[in-house]
């Protein structure tokens, strides 16, 4: 129904170049783009981006909560995901070219201070690096991130700590990416405990008072699966379960821990899809952010 009464439409973005110089050039020539919104097929209202940037009286209409950016032929843009949802456009790197990544990345960067691209391979990096050397990369993660520009709108700060805990080294790369996407994404206590696995129980022990601080906890393992169901049976926060494909055959690329936090005995624990780090803490942004407005509207 929605999308049957919203119609947006707007000039796309021109090539981006591959010097710095000419890169700011196209970013300032994406500020000029014309983002028109139509309600029942008639336009209701024509703004810049400038009038879009989330944070002033334009942003809260119902028209700039829907209003899409075209870049080139390849990409809508959705612009007011953070007003409507609290949270930023990201980019899913596979399946995307190295040039479709960076004018994605470059066509943010004026809208929004947390821009970033998840699993991006080391070689799609090089290939981005030459097309914009700014967009900065973590190879452990597999995350590109580019500071927004100076007048992008700024990240709210997201109150409480988050713990991110992994069963084993090898769930590491997993709970980077989640750790990367937390702090780009405004919460600034994130403390990552490795390796406290449940077939050395006395690890996780030995941190249970560090892991009691947190607000929200996530937990990111794969094999048995077993450490988020330990977890929750210990602590009062939230719990967050990532399942990862670490593990051998019969772990079945992961679906084996997630199929054992889905049927966790310990309550209250939520499960997010295997190897999702950055959807974990998505989910626990949203969980912080939610405590914050029960403590304002009760205090």
């Amino acid at each position: 129904m929605l999308a049957a009464m919203l119609n947006t439409s707007c000039i796309a973005l021109p090539n981006v170049p591959s010097n710095p110089g000419a890169a700011r050039s196209a970013r300032a020539a994406t500020r000029s783009v014309r983002v028109v919104t139509r309600i029942f097929g008639r336009p209701v209202r024509t703004t810049t981006p400038a009038a879009l940037s989330l944070d002033g009286p334009e942003s809260l209409s119902g028209e700039a909560r829907y209003t899409t950016l075209e870049v080139g032929d390849f990409a809508k843009l959705d612009l007011g995901r953070t007003a409507r949802t609290g949270l930023p456009e990201v980019v899913w790197g596979p399946g995307k070219t190295p040039d479709q990544i960076a004018k994605i990345m470059l066509a943010l960067r004026d809208r929004q201070s947390a821009v970033m691209a998840t699993r991006v391979d080391p070689d799609v990096y090089e290939r981005i690096r030459a097309i914009e050397p700014s967009i900065e990369y973590d190879a452990f993660a597999r995350v590109c991130t580019l500071a927004g520009a100076p007048d992008a709108p700024s990240t709210p700060v997201v109150r409480g700590i988050l713990a991110v805990l992994t069963a084993g080294t090898a769930d590491l790369a997993v709970a980077e990416e989640a750790a990367i996407t937390a702090r780009l994404m405004g919460i600034e206590d994130v403390r990552l405990i490795a390796d406290v696995g449940v077939a050395g129980l006395q690890r996780l022990l030995s941190r249970l008072d560090e892991v009691r601080e947190a607000d929200v906890v996530m937990v990111v393992a794969g094999m048995d699966g077993a450490l988020p169901s330990v977890c929750a049976g210990l602590v009062d926060a939230p719990v967050i379960a990532v399942p990862t494909s670490v593990g051998y055959g019969a772990a079945m690329g992961g679906l084996s821990p997630l199929m054992a936090t889905l049927n966790s005995c310990a309550t209250g624990v939520t499960v997010v899809n295997i190897d999702n780090g950055f959807g974990a803490t998505m989910s626990a942004i949203k969980m912080l952010r939610a405590a914050e407005r029960l403590g304002k509207k009760f205090s």
